[in-house]
């Protein structure tokens, strides 16, 4: 099942299912999506957070992170994403468009099973951040 969204950021889609994701994209089959969830205690279950960003991931708000076993995790907090993903305890995300593509709002809802939400925009796309047990290196 794939869901179309406004997400913290932009619209997107989510899916447990990360192949279909990447297959709807027309992307490689392999290649990684980042990781959406509105819980903390499913953060630890995913990975393990270095002792010196706790805090920094924490108060953190549209940054993904990307950690030392090399999962992209983004916590979604104060936005009404929150609502939806916290009926799940995390969905692979990804933007709503075609790989390397604009976003084509049309096509979009066409492709997706379920329509979350009716008002979708392309917004700015997350900090990413990859951390290491005390250094940090800005991404994007």
């Amino acid at each position: 099942m794939i869901y179309l969204a406004q997400t913290d950021t932009t619209a997107g889609f989510l899916s447990k299912n990360l192949k279909k994701l990447n297959t709807l994209k027309n992307r490689n089959q392999d290649q990684p999506c980042l990781i959406t969830t509105a819980k903390f205690s499913e953060l630890k279950k995913l990975v393990r957070v270095p002792k010196y960003f706790k805090n920094l991931v924490r108060k953190s708000k549209k940054t993904t992170f990307i950690y030392p076993n090399l999962q992209a995790i983004r916590i979604v907090k104060d936005h009404p994403h929150e609502d939806f993903l916290k009926k799940w305890d995390w969905l692979f995300s990804t933007s709503a468009n075609k790989h390397g593509k604009e976003f084509d709002e049309i096509w979009a809802k066409n492709v997706a099973d379920k329509i979350i939400d009716q008002k979708l925009f392309e917004g700015d796309a997350s900090k990413i951040l990859k951390l290491s047990k005390k250094r940090k290196r800005k991404i994007r």
